[in-house]
């Protein structure tokens, strides 16, 4: 029925109508390439997902107010991070800290939850001080490796 880019250009949104049951909806195209690969702290690399960066965004947000909206911003702004890279790959440790500053500024519980498993604590020593400097409005990367 219809076709055009989408604001960003980065895909093509297609209107369309079922021939059968005349009911309507949209589907967005986007362009593959050479895969944009995520490099994981062992060393593996791997396709970037949006809808695994998606899937994590959620369980973190899970029961608070954060709109879906607020999301898809996050994901479309990590997937823009991972595409402007001219090695066409990010470390999870690059792509997660971004994720975490833009939960941070949205919802401190959503950072924590999602700061939880990225960071992977390994006590709640660990999780305590991420909290303290959390609270005491220091930058909890700071100093850290």
């Amino acid at each position: 029925m219809d076709s055009r880019e989408s604001k960003e250009a980065d895909s093509i949104r297609r209107r369309r109508e079922c021939e059968s049951c005349h009911k309507r909806f949209t589907t967005y195209e986007r362009i593959d390439e050479i895969p944009y690969m995520v490099v994981k702290k062992d060393g593996r690399r791997e396709k970037f997902d949006r809808q695994k960066v998606l899937s994590g965004l959620l369980h973190a947000c899970e029961k608070r107010p954060v709109s879906a909206i607020k999301l898809e911003q996050i994901v479309d702004e990590t997937e823009a991070f991972v595409v402007d890279s001219p090695e066409r790959e990010r470390s999870t440790s690059e792509i997660g800290e971004l994720i975490m500053d833009r939960l941070k500024e949205i919802d401190t519980v959503a950072y924590i939850r999602f700061a939880s498993v990225y960071r992977d604590f390994k006590d709640v020593r660990e999780f305590k001080e991420e909290l303290e400097e959390l609270l005491s409005g220091k930058d909890p990367r700071k100093g850290k490796k």
